[in-house]
């Protein structure tokens, strides 16, 4: 089968599991070509996970266009769908329109993109699918709609960027996809009472897809970890919580536990938590080394004592690093929001605390950092719990089978 992907941007830096689903795909039998809404910046594929590197997935299967292609495009041939193009775009921007101008920029974007490419490539494909369900499925979508064929649409649905907030065209969208994939069963549950007139229609072809981990490069590692690391890693964003850490960290510091605090990463919130770590005398307990490359990441998650992932409200729906974590051997504490508690098997093999709690977390920090035995069996749990439900290539597999079994308007409601 040949799959084209439409996503945001590709390579990208901390994304490892579209690159992983990728090279899942692949190892399936799928022919897979990605188009990106942003340029191509070459510079981004050494961020690219070994597992995709360019003799499995050559770099020319990236396909960026821009809305300049989309001019090239017009001439005479193109005369005949025009007006049909025009009127669905007028529709989708009315949409865009409510949630702002900066959504209404983006499918601006897009727009001329998804013609350009269903001009260029659209008689190519057996199947489409969009790797997020915000701008990149409304260009899915649109190319879609152009190329006339009838092939299958497929979506997948992730979190914040594309789920729980400025949802564009978004019923329609559901609508017309004859696969909606989730990635947790948490957003089952948003699509129902986010959607509720919509819901028995889009019902039947809602699917949980778990993005996987090749365990083959993530071996398990239990002992020998120094006694009071406790690790953050993420984007540096208010719904990530890192402030939370900062804040238990000084009260376990009162408390009299000795720890230190390494925060892998980078964002819009790095200034605010670099004041707020000086301003609460962590200067010299807290290291912020900035982005890392998987390895890098690997190598501190191989040495740190727990993982802290203090999400604040819902913004990630399943983060990688948990998964990463618990394959590694490294204990977790996360908070009851959105997918996290399917991650930790709902608290079976890693600590849950309510989000914003900082006593909450300070006694879940400190009662693993003082008890060995007790982070051993959360790792172990952890791991056993992650090969059953994230192993990337049986996932890989399952994905394919549903992509090349699905047929074009089967669940379709317009």
């Amino acid at each position: 089968m040949r799959l084209a992907m439409f996503t945001n941007k590709f390579p990208i830096k901390g994304d490892t599991f579209l690159a992983r689903d990728i090279r899942s795909l692949i190892e399936a039998g799928v022919s897979v070509d990605i188009f990106p809404m942003h340029r191509i910046d070459d510079g981004l594929w050494k961020w690219t996970p070994e597992i995709l590197d360019e003799k499995s997935f050559p770099h020319d299967h990236v396909r960026g266009l821009t809305p300049v292609d989309a001019l090239r495009e017009l001439g005479p041939s193109s005369a005949g769908a025009l007006p049909g193009f025009l009127s669905e775009a007028a529709a989708i921007s009315r949409s865009a329109i409510g949630f702002g101008i900066g959504p209404l920029m983006k499918t601006s974007y897009v727009l001329p993109l998804a013609w350009a490419w269903s001009r260029r490539y659209g008689a190519r494909y057996d199947h489409i699918m969009s790797y997020w369900g915000n701008y990149a499925a409304t260009c899915a979508y649109m190319a879609h709609r152009l190329t006339g064929r009838d092939i299958p649409l497929s979506i997948l649905l992730h979190a914040g960027t594309d789920l729980y907030r400025n949802q564009v065209y978004m019923e329609e969208k559901l609508l017309y996809a004859d696969n909606v994939f989730v990635v947790c069963e948490f957003n089952r549950e948003f699509l129902r009472i986010r959607f509720p007139r919509i819901y028995p229609a889009i019902e039947g072809k809602i699917r949980l897809h778990h993005l996987g981990l090749d365990f083959a490069e993530l071996p398990f590692v239990a002992d020998g970890r120094k006694p009071n690391i406790v690790l953050c890693v993420g984007r540096f964003d208010r719904l990530k919580g890192f402030d939370y850490v900062l804040r238990a960290a000084v009260e376990l510091l009162r408390r009299g536990l000795d720890l230190e605090v390494e925060i892998v990463g980078d964002g819009d919130q790095a200034g605010a938590l670099k004041s707020l770590a000086r301003e609460s005398g962590l200067a010299d307990r807290v290291r912020f080394p900035g982005w890392l490359p998987f390895r890098g990441v690997q190598e501190a998650m191989r040495t740190a004592t727990i993982l802290v992932h203090p999400s604040a409200d819902i913004g990630d729906a399943v983060p990688t690093v948990i998964k990463e974590a618990a394959a590694l051997g490294l204990p977790v504490i996360g908070t009851s929001v959105a997918g996290i508690p399917e991650l930790l098997d709902q608290g079976k093999c890693g600590v849950l605390v309510p989000p914003r709690d900082v006593k909450a977390l300070s006694d879940a920090m400190e009662r693993l950092l003082k008890d060995e035995a007790l982070r051993h069996r959360y790792a172990a749990d952890a791991r056993a719990y992650a090969e059953e439900k994230f192993d990337l290539w049986a996932n890989g597999r399952s994905l394919a089978r549903q992509l090349v079994s699905t047929v074009r308007g089967a669940h379709v409601a317009v």
